[in-house]
């Protein structure tokens, strides 16, 4: 394309966006959008607020932005109950996670294999 078809395109292109401002302006609408805005903004400044305050004001439990449904899931599975019975003594831990004192005491003392050995099924 010439230099001079593609002035005269954006030429052209620049007209008809004009055209489309000019029957904005005059839409009510929009006249009444633009002053709410400006008294928004005004009264904001007045109390010293920004949007985001009003935002969380009026939805504070939305913080994080994620659809209510998708914050709601867990993804993670819940821990199973592991049973453990120490035969030498009887006695029986129930734990979810390896972060027992008893247990760690008997995997520092028996080792880690023979405690496992140890978890009922």
């Amino acid at each position: 394309m010439s230099k001079l078809a593609e002035y005269r395109q954006l030429e052209k292109h620049l007209a008809e966006q004009l055209q489309a401002l000019e029957a904005l302006k005059g839409d009510d609408g929009l006249k009444k959008e633009i002053e709410f805005e400006t008294k928004l903004r005004k009264l904001l400044e007045y109390y010293g607020y920004s949007l985001k305050h009003i935002v969380n004001i009026l939805e504070p439990q939305t913080t994080d932005r994620r659809p209510a449904a998708a914050a709601a899931v867990s993804t993670r599975k819940p821990r199973e109950l592991k049973v453990y019975k120490n035969p030498n003594t009887g006695e029986v831990i129930e734990t979810k996670g390896g972060n027992h004192k008893v247990l760690k005491d008997w995997k520092a003392k028996h080792g880690t294999d023979v405690v496992d050995g140890w978890l009922k099924k």
